[in-house]
């Protein structure tokens, strides 16, 4: 068990490695995809979990490096930290501050973890009855994301819309035998959730006007600051303060969104200070909670209840909870490993992949940005992942699904361009059976 995990956790940080210096790939829509080639692979449990946590930390921590060096977000958990960035950077202290968050991040790692098994373990008791209640919880996740949206209305109305196009595709499946009415299809309508932005941006190239606007006629010009000497750096006690505190608080938080966290933090963090340590404190904060919150969404939601309660959980970790006939709620990883296992699994994995990756971040974060920025094409990397997408939708209900799964796309790219987020999205999916069910009996 130990090598298999050692060897998941060694693959994640070599894959998402290389990913996270990718500027603007979206955490979802690269998370989701191999993880889910992972479970329908038929990777044991214990791979599965030690890969995907080992994932999540690494490309936290990597997704800094973007941000902070170029001015470009690594991930859209790391939009938030371009102004802080850029100031400091304009300083010439980019070297400094990546050092500070990257530790800043490694310490909420196993922060986040410690807490967020209590609170699970806290939860097992009540998991059969929540679970019972899950299709409430939805529509109530659905619901509850979308008020604390910028868009309420929008999100709101989008809600019973979204419910009926999937119970359509569903249904027309059915009718057409591609797949039995027992088979529920959801894992490719995930992935279509998840591309949709994309998907939306790479249709508009077909327009003749929207490419036009979109044509440059000279590259953009990118200093990135060569400054990676050996020293070592440390939090101030206030600086570690913040990062204690923001690690132990998001756990509690969990349900909420965590780049919604991430806003809310850089607006409180650092106020009425100088320029520099404002935004140096603020950066360490965030740096924290994008760790946090994503490691206590999954463990929370994952290790004490089974179902997908979190962001975090009902879009990247979706696969650990319904994936293809393998994995549904009621027979998932939480259902199949036993505790000790899921606790050593997630501690190893988390201590591998935080210590390379701040290895790699403090030694050599330089020298890894300007390779992955001359040698590897952002298109590429694209290609990858919509190859995933095409194969994932075939194997699940053939060539129409891959059409459905681009209907899908169509919908939630223009939906999320409007301003309805993932979440929401996914929570709807998740509870579109039953919204569908009441507004047909109404």
């Amino acid at each position: 068990m130990i090598f298999e995990i050692v060897i998941a956790a060694l693959a994640a940080v070599f894959i998402y490695t290389v990913i996270g210096f990718v500027p603007g790939t979206d955490e979802t829509s690269v998370l989701l995809p191999i993880t889910l080639m992972l479970v329908l692979a038929g990777a044991s449990e214990v791979i599965i979990l030690s890969f995907f946590i080992s994932a999540i930390i690494t490309l936290n921590l990597i997704n800094l490096m973007p941000a902070i060096l170029v001015g470009l977000p690594g991930g859209v958990m790391s939009t938030p930290m371009i102004e802080s960035g850029f100031i400091l950077k304009k300083k010439g202290l980019s070297a400094t501050v990546i050092k500070k968050m990257a530790l800043s991040a490694v310490i909420a790692t196993f922060i986040s973890i410690i807490i967020s098994l209590l609170l699970a373990n806290a939860l097992v008791p009540f998991g059969e009855s929540i679970k019972a209640y899950s299709k409430y919880f939805f529509v109530a996740g659905a619901v509850f994301l979308s008020l604390i949206s910028k868009n309420k209305a929008l999100c709101l109305i989008s809600i019973i819309p979204g419910a009926i196009l999937v119970m359509a595709l569903r249904h027309l499946y059915y009718a057409i035998e591609v797949v039995p009415p027992t088979k529920n299809i959801t894992t490719s309508f995930f992935i279509g959730i998840t591309i949709g932005p994309l998907f939306v941006s790479m249709i508009s190239l077909l327009n003749k006007e929207s490419l036009k606007e979109m044509e440059v006629k000279e590259y953009d010009n990118v200093i990135l600051p060569e400054s990676e000497d050996s020293k070592k750096v440390k939090l101030t006690k206030e600086e570690m303060k913040i990062s204690v505190l923001s690690s132990v608080i998001v756990n509690f938080l969990f349900v909420l969104s965590p780049v919604g966290l991430l806003i809310l933090s850089k607006e409180l963090i650092g106020k009425g200070k100088d320029e520099t340590i404002s935004h140096t404190e603020k950066l360490v904060g965030m740096g924290a909670i994008a760790q946090a919150t994503y490691l206590s969404g999954i463990i929370i939601s994952l290790f004490g209840l089974g179902i997908p309660l979190s962001p975090a959980a009902i879009g990247p970790g979706a696969a650990l909870f319904e994936a293809g006939d393998r994995f549904k709620i009621g027979n998932n990883i939480h259902n199949l490993l036993p505790k000790e296992t899921f606790i050593i699994t997630v501690l190893i994995s988390a201590l591998i992949a935080a210590g390379l990756s701040y290895f790699l971040i403090t030694r050599y974060a330089f020298k890894i940005t300007y390779f992955v920025m001359t040698r590897i094409p952002h298109e590429a990397v694209l290609a990858v992942f919509v190859s995933f997408i095409l194969l994932l939708s075939y194997m699940e209900a053939g060539i129409i699904n891959i059409f459905g799964v681009f209907l899908i796309g169509l919908y939630s790219g223009f939906m999320n361009k409007l301003g309805v987020n993932y979440g929401v999205q996914f929570m709807t999916l998740y509870a579109s059976s039953f919204i569908v069910q009441i507004i047909g009996g109404i």
